[in-house]
């Protein structure tokens, strides 16, 4: 399609008549454009980082501080209490200056310590301060004395407008639990699922381990958490994830899909060409820090550390565990289509291209009809299925010639972008038309989504997005995040002309896309066509439904006085226990941002109170006893949630126990039992509204439909689901076919019937 650009900057030949020396101008333009945008990088991250190290305080106020000490000092008063006058006699250099430059140079010197040392005790208030989580646990409406004064600490000393980064610093560390208070959680958590006889067994082995193995464990753990950022972090995305030797699609990797109830356009490079442009701005801002930091209720800030790796990352397989490689900047995208790859450029001319400049190159990959190479189409199933198998053919066909520099065109791209030749869509009159989206989402062919990177934006032949996003990098709320801004920006800020085009005109030709190259041995060619039948096998075995809830959402579960997430949980209770007649160990998943470098911690959401109500309701007792049950389960609940987001939860606590074990060489029956139990219902709340971007007071047909992720257990179910405004509900449920006793649909329908019963319950009480 196009030819690739010179190698070289320069070449010479040596001829009789000497040496004839050939320059390729263009080249060494563009050495000299990359050169200029590097240095213009790492000056604004010098810059930034200074920023974000005397941040609360301002770099201003540095001036301030030296102007009084100086003030004073010219006033006839020594602040110093005769420091100064040292300062001028023992310092190196400003000891060699006359007495009045000395002087002022040492008092200089002490207003800028001084600044130094209030900034950083400022920046110790505020860490102690935001070790305090009592305000989590009031009401709404009835805050105490205590956490009142709190509020106006945290505003005092929390400085003004924030970078993305400026908070990290003052966030307080993950805490160890007490051995004794996971013990206990746990036992609470297990006690309703376990038959009496099997329950006294698992108390008799956690009261063995506390008060053994579980002390010595117990001081290594509390030691790394002295030492390292986050006790849990590094442990969680190198065993959870990169050391997993099992397929990553479906099994790991989850999916967002498009705002459903809205259309911009229906033309597929017009709408590519948008959130391309959109989401290179984001990286920008996140570059340069301009992305403001999620604080919640406007004082409490969240971690931002998972914002680094969302671009120009890739996850490289290894044989016994993968890596995470990110690039600082990457000035192409990777782009698929109709089985060929091609990598496009983001930048000309030391700009980003604008939508109608990245618009025409992907027009010209569409209306392209070259065939793919032999093995090209199919080369993605790689990423998707067992990653031994990979890594070694990464190491044996990929380490050189084309292979080599077509593979580093797609791992080091900001992101992939798959052009489907296939449409989606929301059909409210066919309800399995959600259900394709989402499979094409989360698995689409097993070869057209490239598994590893960091993200795949999806955009189908009619103008409907998704992404497919890995998840060892970061977690859901950040890629929500991102989606929210991109797709609201898409239609606010840029927006479509009259035809669907983008808007603008494009200033100068852009570089045109350059194909990718690929040259496969015959074992290599057979080793992806074995993938991609594994992938496909895997994809066929999914059963996904996506469900929207219309009847009522949070607005009349608000009426109840009930938090919303609990009230769903509950209802998800309630509907598994109609589905298999008993109750399972459930995961709902929370954050831990609150602390430095926090992921996720789980909930363990089948309680004894929501037992009690869940058997109450089939029971049909009266509903003033019910709607007693309920709140009492939902309050349970809510406490469960806290404490997993302020560093009170178990599994990861368990988890990193575990770690320690195998690596002091000492193997724990309680632990080994605990660790190895089925996660058959496991759930997760899409986060929306991150940000200010969504009005949905305004635009009420905006919500997202949200996204999910494959079933954790071979005999359970994934349930992913948003609260999208004030009346509807997205669900996201999969399970696996081969599984006779799971089945997607049905479990949706219990879910309405459930959601319909509590709703009656509450209406008739």
């Amino acid at each position: 399609m196009a030819e690739a650009h010179a190698a070289v900057a320069f070449s010479f030949t040596v001829t009789p008549d000497g040496v004839d020396v050939n320059l390729n101008h263009e080249a060494l333009h563009a050495v000299w454009e990359s050169g200029v945008l590097s240095w213009k990088k790492r000056i604004g991250k010098l810059k930034n980082n200074f920023r974000n190290g005397v941040f609360p305080a301002s770099p201003i106020s540095w001036l301030f501080a030296v102007t009084l000490v100086l003030g004073l000092k010219l006033g006839g008063w020594d602040p110093s209490w005769g420091l100064i006058g040292m300062l001028h006699m023992h310092t190196p250099i400003i000891n060699s200056y006359s007495f009045s430059v000395g002087q002022y140079l040492s008092t200089l010197l002490l207003g800028t310590l001084l600044w130094i040392v209030v900034i950083n005790l400022i920046k110790y208030c505020l860490k102690l301060l935001l070790t305090y989580h009592g305000w989590m646990y009031e009401m709404h409406g009835k805050l105490s004395l205590k956490t009142k004064l709190w509020l106006l600490s945290i505003r005092m000393f929390g400085g003004r407008k924030p970078m993305l980064n400026s908070y990290q610093a003052a966030l307080p560390k993950l805490p160890v639990p007490s051995l004794h208070d996971t013990m206990t959680r746990y036992l609470t958590s297990i006690q309703p699922l376990m038959e009496e006889e099997k329950y006294k067994r698992m108390e008799k082995l956690a009261t063995e381990f506390e008060s053994g193995l579980g002390k010595k464990l117990q001081r290594y753990l509390i030691l790394k958490s002295w030492w390292a950022t986050n006790y849990v972090s590094d442990w969680w995305e190198q065993y959870v994830y990169l050391a997993g030797r099992s397929p990553i699609m479906i099994n790991s990797n989850y999916y967002g899909v498009d705002a459903l109830l809205v259309k911009s356009t229906s033309h597929q490079a017009s709408r590519a060409a948008n959130l391309i442009c959109m989401m290179l701005q984001y990286r920008r801002e996140v570059d340069r820090e301009e992305l403001d930091p999620i604080v919640l209720n406007k004082t409490v800030p969240l971690c931002s550390a998972q914002y680094e790796r969302q671009f120009n990352t890739t996850r490289i397989p290894g044989i016994e565990t993968d890596t995470l490689v990110h690039h600082k900047d990457s000035n192409h995208i990777a782009v698929y289509h109709k089985g060929r790859y091609f990598k496009v450029y983001i930048r000309h001319k030391r700009r980003l291209l604008k939508p109608a400049e990245i618009e025409t190159m992907l027009q010209r990959i569409i209306d392209d009809e070259s065939a793919p190479a032999e093995g090209e189409e199919h080369l993605a199933a790689l990423t998707a299925v067992e990653r031994v198998p990979w890594a070694k053919a990464r190491k044996q066909y990929f380490s050189k010639g084309k292979n080599r520099a077509s593979l580093d065109a797609i791992e080091k791209a900001a992101f992939v972008v798959a052009l489907d030749d296939e449409e989606q869509d929301y059909d409210p009159e066919d309800p399995t038309s959600l259900d394709r989206y989402g499979r094409s989402m989360l698995h689409g062919k097993g070869y057209d989504r490239w598994f590893d990177k960091s993200f795949t934006l999806v955009v189908t032949k009619n103008g409907r997005v998704g992404f497919n996003a890995e998840h060892s990098w970061a977690d859901a709320p950040i890629m929500a995040e991102l989606w929210e801004v991109v797709t609201e920006d898409d239609r606010s800020l840029l927006g479509y002309r009259e035809d669907g085009r983008c808007n603008g005109t494009v200033e100068t030709p852009p570089p045109n896309p350059i194909r990718l190259e690929w040259d496969f041995p015959k074992q290599c060619l057979d080793l992806i066509e074995s993938s991609c039948l594994t992938a496909r096998q895997l994809c066929e075995d999914v059963d996904l439904h996506i469900m929207m809830h219309t009847a009522y959402g949070k607005g009349f579960i608000k009426t109840c006085k009930v938090s919303p997430d609990a009230y769903i949980q509950i209802a998800l209770q309630l509907a598994y226990y109609r589905s298999a007649g008993k109750f399972c160990l459930t995961y709902e998943s929370s954050m831990t941002r609150l602390f430095r470098e926090g992921r996720t911690e789980t909930v363990r959401s089948c309680t004894n109170d929501t037992v009690a109500f869940v058997k109450a309701m089939e029971a049909k007792a009266d509903n003033a006893e019910l709607i007693r049950l309920m709140r009492q389960a939902a309050a349970t609940h809510q406490n469960l949630y806290r404490d997993a987001m302020t560093g009170k939860g178990i599994d990861r606590h368990l988890f990193c126990l575990y770690v320690v074990s195998k690596y002091v060489g000492q193997d724990s029956p309680f632990l080994a039992e605990v660790l190895s139990e089925p996660w058959r219902l496991s759930t997760s709340q899409t986060p929306h509204q991150q940000t200010d971007k969504l009005d949905l007071n305004k635009y009420p047909d905006r919500i997202c439909g949200g996204g999910g992720f494959g079933p954790v257990a071979d005999d359970g179910y994934g349930v992913s689901y948003i609260i999208a405004g004030e009346n509807t509900f997205f669900f996201h449920i999969s399970c696996k076919k081969s599984c006779k006793t799971t089945d997607a649909h049905r479990f949706g329908q219990l879910i309405t019937q459930s959601l319909a019963d509590m709703r009656t319950m509450f209406e008739n009480k």
